[in-house]
């Protein structure tokens, strides 16, 4: 008797998959690596290359990138390298190359996070626009069935009013950049109603009383919602809760990054799910990467960013 083969195991990520597929059938875009200098942050900038998702431009000491490549058997064959004598100054060289327009992407490497934002931010060499910048991670969370989206976790500590705006529409760009449509938002809090003594809570209803206003568009805001009945349709229903997002958000906005941050962990340690994530309101999509990364979370953060760089220029839209 002939045995059949044994069926495929589902892919854990298969939102992740289906972002990698969709960009490697496209024209690599060009990524300023800025000091790339350990051996996870070359190998990630070379494996997004090797995947035709990026072209990298490494920006750094040349020596010591040379050194990490040969001791982790790395190929540089065809890579162009930038010289630059230390971090601060390879960050300020790849924030030029974007400025100039070599490159359409930016790329954290092994330097402090800080060093890579204070020159995305200097008010006359960096990439800022109109909004705020903002931080947004793509969670593919085994067994739900969208990607979740949620913001902002890593660069604004304690957002007012109107930077919490800027947030939610940076997201809402990104969304319909990766091609995912009109995203249904939801506005964490505690609870689900208006509580005065909940000072997010009140942020939550004037947010959405400002979407009313057409004064953030592109997406359908709920909020206050309490993390159970924004992704639960059950828990919505338990509730009472009558609402086009509730059970079914796509954004989630959390109200600092002390939450948004823990959010995000919870479901990458406890409920196994991968983080990509990227930098918007800015000129260029920035990835930030972390040692902590998965491999398969890396290329999907550049995925993310070379999508989106390609809506920006297709779009001519800057933040």
């Amino acid at each position: 008797m002939t045995g059949s083969a044994a069926p495929a195991t589902p892919s854990l990520h298969p939102h992740y998959d289906r972002l990698i597929a969709r960009v490697t059938d496209l024209e690599p875009v060009t990524c300023a690596v800025a000091h790339p200098c350990d051996e996870s942050a070359l190998r990630g900038a070379l494996d997004a290359a090797a995947h035709g998702i990026i072209t990298p431009i490494l920006v750094g000491p040349t020596a010591k990138i040379r050194a990490v490549a040969a001791k982790a058997g790395l190929d540089l064959a065809g890579i162009e390298i930038v010289d630059a004598p230390h971090s601060h100054a390879a960050a300020a060289a790849a924030v030029a190359l974007v400025r100039c327009g070599r490159a359409h992407m930016l790329m954290k490497g092994s330097l402090h996070t800080d060093e890579v934002m204070h020159e995305v931010v200097a008010k006359d060499t960096g990439l800022r626009t109109a909004r705020r910048i903002s931080h947004v991670f793509i969670m593919d969370v085994p067994g739900h069935p969208i990607p979740l989206f949620i913001t902002d976790a890593a660069v604004n500590i304690q957002p007012d009013l109107a930077t919490k705006a800027d947030i939610i529409a940076n997201a809402i760009d990104l969304h319909h950049g990766l091609g995912l449509g009109t995203p249904r938002v939801a506005i964490l809090s505690a609870v689900e109603t208006v509580n005065p003594k909940i000072p997010g809570t009140i942020e939550a209803a004037a947010l959405c009383k400002m979407a009313d206003r057409g004064q953030i568009t592109g997406g359908i805001l709920d909020g206050p919602l309490a993390m159970d009945n924004a992704i639960s349709e059950e828990a919505a229903r338990i509730k009472g809760i009558d609402s086009p997002v509730a059970g079914r958000a796509q954004i989630l906005v959390v109200p600092d990054l002390e939450a948004g941050n823990m959010l995000a962990k919870n479901l990458t340690f406890l409920a196994g799910a991968d983080a990509a994530g990227i930098v918007v309101g800015a000129r260029v999509p920035i990835i930030l990467t972390s040692r902590a990364d998965s491999a398969r979370s890396r290329l999907a953060s550049a995925a993310v960013a070379a999508l989106y760089a390609k809506h920006l220029t297709a779009t001519g839209k800057v933040p």
